[in-house]
């Protein structure tokens, strides 16, 4: 049998890995149109950063030590030009020698991934603008700040290439101004929790802009300009583009394949296209959203890795399933690191399912071991059974565990019980007692079950003004003086059942803390000496990162979000 693989990198290269260890006597070419066929392609950004200093250690296979491992046959900068299906074979050119050749195979694998998005903009195609995608790219970047000694730089576009390239050239000593398009960084995540990233951005250094739309680009005298409509333009020494990535399918849509979303390649769930002999995987195919089951396009590495095991599993007479991806992804941000997976409660919205959810602030372990930091967790739910959708974490540290957990829990079907009932390894420099996952599958029990009524920032302040509703600030007089909603009744929480007659009877109570723990407290006391009232999510501590554009206290804080 002959295989041949169209591209290397994450879904390539496991392919080709696998399938030698599953047939010793198959006939194995890669081909690969750069000149590096298994490389850290998560790690360029470090490299521009001179955080990963040794160009050598981006790259993870040559064709060298494929061939002396696996007896593979790796062809880089060899570039598949055409595919004869019913000739089964495959037109490369060696770009090199610049000749033309005709490859056979059995079974062919494309593994081509996604380019970045390049806008039709005026001086677009101008020598000081770069893209990321390949370690070339990268080298290109890095060369050109050590030969001109560039200082500024301005990137368009906050995905994760984009913030990862702000992070890093800032961290070069750089300035850097990062153009958004819409209205928050990061699209994976909430517009909410995006917001906490914005601080992290700005209190960096960052020239961050939002809501900004790129008009073109200018060469000027040693540097170049970025226009934006109705703003002013920003002139640096280079620019990056990071809007985004569309399937790399050209070869799959000459050759006749049939596409999916954006143009992906069409798969089934073993990773055959339309041609039972071509298998596609990685960032160009299309695959079902792990929680709704839509089509979706997700270009993540681990995915591909575990498609690339599929299609070589198949060919192989092993048949698995791909059951779909969550999106599950984490990034590094100055001090800061951000997870997801699964739905933001606007996905979910869009995909017409009735959601809510928890949003707290616990800290990363004990908080009575020293170092404990908070996070913010938010856990996106099913209001009719309370079933895991996805969730979101920002802090300094233990996010990357929770959202591991919630992505578990969402490929197990888990609900709001499955949460609270999860043993989870608890000493106190690790996690508490009951766990950030436990406390958000305790939250959401509490909600569905009616013992308490959630409600957010904007409908309190907007319930406040125009329906009557009373804001109650149940936190210390400490934290109270240091900043509060205007208008707000204060009661600390410790002093509320001595106080219950300051409360006005008749009126929904709309109930505060720092985090929102505190306020369920006194909810639950509220509500059972006949008040109505809610407990406000997130409390004044995510109202403050949200809505007013500041950082809280992440240090030496209780579980409730109380300097301590």
């Amino acid at each position: 049998m002959k295989v041949v693989i169209i591209g290397g990198v994450a879904g390539g290269a496991t392919a080709a890995a696998r399938l030698r260890r599953l047939d010793e006597g198959a006939q194995i070419v890669v081909l690969e149109r750069t000149g590096y066929v298994s490389y850290a392609n998560c790690g360029l950004p470090y490299y521009v950063g001179d955080v990963i200093t040794d160009r050598a250690r981006l790259t993870l296979q040559t064709p060298e030590s494929f061939r002396a491992r696996f007896d593979i046959d790796v062809r880089v900068r060899h570039e598949a030009v055409s595919i004869d299906r019913a000739a089964r074979t495959v037109t490369v050119r060696d770009i090199g020698r610049g000749e033309v050749y005709t490859e056979s195979y059995d079974k062919l694998i494309l593994s081509p991934g996604a380019r970045p998005v390049v806008p039709d903009l005026p001086g677009v195609d101008g020598d000081r603008l770069f893209t990321l995608r390949t370690v070339e790219d990268t080298f290109a970047i890095h060369d050109f700040i050590e030969r001109t000694g560039a200082r500024s730089a301005t990137v368009v576009g906050a995905g994760f290439i984009g913030l990862e390239m702000a992070e890093n050239l800032r961290e070069r000593g750089m300035d850097v101004t990062l153009i958004q398009r819409g209205a928050h960084v990061l699209p994976v995540v909430d517009a909410d929790m995006a917001a906490l990233l914005h601080n992290a951005l700005r209190d960096a250094g960052v020239d961050l802009r939002l809501n900004a739309h790129v008009s073109g680009f200018e060469r000027t005298p040693g540097a170049i300009r970025t226009l934006v409509e109705g703003g002013d333009a920003v002139e640096s020494d280079l620019v990056v583009l990071s809007i985004g990535v569309a399937p790399e399918s050209a070869l799959a849509r000459d050759a006749g394949l049939e596409l999916g979303v954006r143009g992906s390649i069409l798969v089934d769930a073993s990773m055959r296209t339309s041609d039972p002999d071509i298998y596609a995987v990685g960032d160009a195919v299309q695959v079902a959203h792990g929680v709704t089951g839509a089509p979706a396009l997700i270009a993540l590495a681990g995915p591909a890795n575990r498609q690339g095991r599929i299609a070589a599993d198949a060919i192989c007479g092993i048949e698995r399933s791909y059951p779909g991806s969550l999106g599950s992804s984490v990034l590094k941000l100055f001090g800061t690191t951000v997870a997801s997976t699964g739905l933001t409660e606007r996905a979910a919205a869009a995909a017409g399912i009735d959601a809510d959810a928890v949003i707290l602030s616990p800290a990363d372990h004990a908080t009575y071991y020293p170092g404990a930091r908070t996070m913010v967790l938010k856990v996106v739910f099913e209001r009719a059974g309370g079933r895991i959708l996805g969730a979101q974490a920002v802090g300094a540290s233990g996010v990357d565990k929770r959202i591991d957990v919630i992505a578990v829990a969402i490929r197990a079907g888990m609900d709001a019980d499955g949460l609270a009932d999860l043993d989870l390894a608890y000493a106190p420099p690790y996690s508490s007692a009951k766990d950030p996952v436990n406390m958000a599958g305790f939250m959401i029990q509490n909600i569905l079950e009616g013992r308490v009524e959630q409600v957010r920032w904007a409908e309190a302040l907007e319930a406040a003004r125009s329906d009557g509703a009373v804001l109650v600030d149940v936190r210390t007089d400490a934290e109270f003086a240091r900043g509060h909603v205007e208008g707000a009744l204060h009661i600390p929480v410790d002093e509320l059942r001595a106080r219950m007659g300051e409360l006005p009877r008749g009126r929904r109570l709309l109930v505060s803390c720092q985090s929102g723990l505190r306020s369920y407290l006194a909810c639950r006391i509220l509500t059972q000496h006949g008040y109505d009232c809610a407990n406000v999510a997130g409390g004044f501590g995510f109202l403050e990162q949200t809505e007013l554009d500041r950082r809280v206290a992440t240090e030496g804080v209780g579980g409730c979000g109380m300097a301590v």
